[in-house]
């Protein structure tokens, strides 16, 4: 029967995992630059979202549509 020692340097020394905690950590890095991206380009996306509704609202109401 393995000791407590002998069966925690064995689960210190084990990788098995170790490329999901990695996924994981490269996930959450990819995460975080996304929505850092999305809360930086928002109001230049807004603007052009209100510029292109209200060019679609005038060349509505004018009857050009």
């Amino acid at each position: 029967m393995l000791s407590c020692k002998k069966m925690l340097v064995s689960l210190w020394k084990d990788e098995d995992g170790l490329e999901t905690v990695e996924y994981a950590i490269a996930g959450g890095l990819i995460a975080a630059a996304v929505v850092a991206a999305f809360t930086h380009l928002g109001e230049a996306v807004n603007n052009v979202i209100n510029w292109l509704y209200a060019a679609v609202s005038s060349s509505s109401a004018s009857g050009t549509f």
